[in-house]
């Protein structure tokens, strides 16, 4: 069995700016991850990340019977900009089987002390897919840093998710 990562994003750019490296050395350890979005963008540039994308709405009306994923990443902004979004959070939050990771610039307050600030070491080969994934988006990709930000809810059962560490 492999791990499973669902991405719940609001924008192509957006991930690829927040998460991007994250996802293509999740990836290059052999997990499925699958971004869901909605809208028309390009997504070449998840295409460069290696992973698979699904609609966004299609994947919110079938969510219950959908195999829950390890892990799930959110927007924070999508997390507050959406009930839907945001009750799937907090009730994985509540159930502590799927491991939450939330990206973004505004981290939402309604989230408890068992979330807390990690980050995920790039490896090279992230900067450089991060880089193209940048480049095809129209986001300037001179400024990868060698580490992303998240918000991570604590699971009851150990985590699987060695990449990220707590935040200095």
């Amino acid at each position: 069995m492999r791990y499973r990562l669902d991405v719940v994003a609001a924008s192509v750019p957006e991930v690829v700016s927040h998460a991007g490296g994250w996802l293509v050395d999740r990836v290059m350890a052999g997990w499925d991850v699958t971004v869901l979005i909605s809208g028309t963008e390009d997504l070449r540039p998840l295409s460069i990340l290696g992973v698979e994308v699904q609609d966004l709405e299609v994947a919110l009306e079938m969510w219950a019977d959908r195999p829950h994923p390890q892990t799930v990443a959110v927007s924070a902004d999508l997390f507050t900009s959406d009930a839907r979004v945001r009750e799937g959070v907090m009730n994985a939050l509540g159930h502590g089987m799927t491991e939450v990771t939330l990206w973004g610039d505004d981290w939402p307050d309604r989230l408890d002390a068992t979330v807390g600030s990690v980050e995920h070491h790039l490896s090279a080969a992230a900067r450089a897919f991060k880089a193209q994934a940048l480049a095809a988006s129209g986001v300037d990709a001179t400024a990868i840093g060698r580490a992303e930000t998240f918000l991570c809810g604590a699971t009851a059962v150990p985590s699987v998710a060695a990449d990220l560490v707590p935040a200095s």
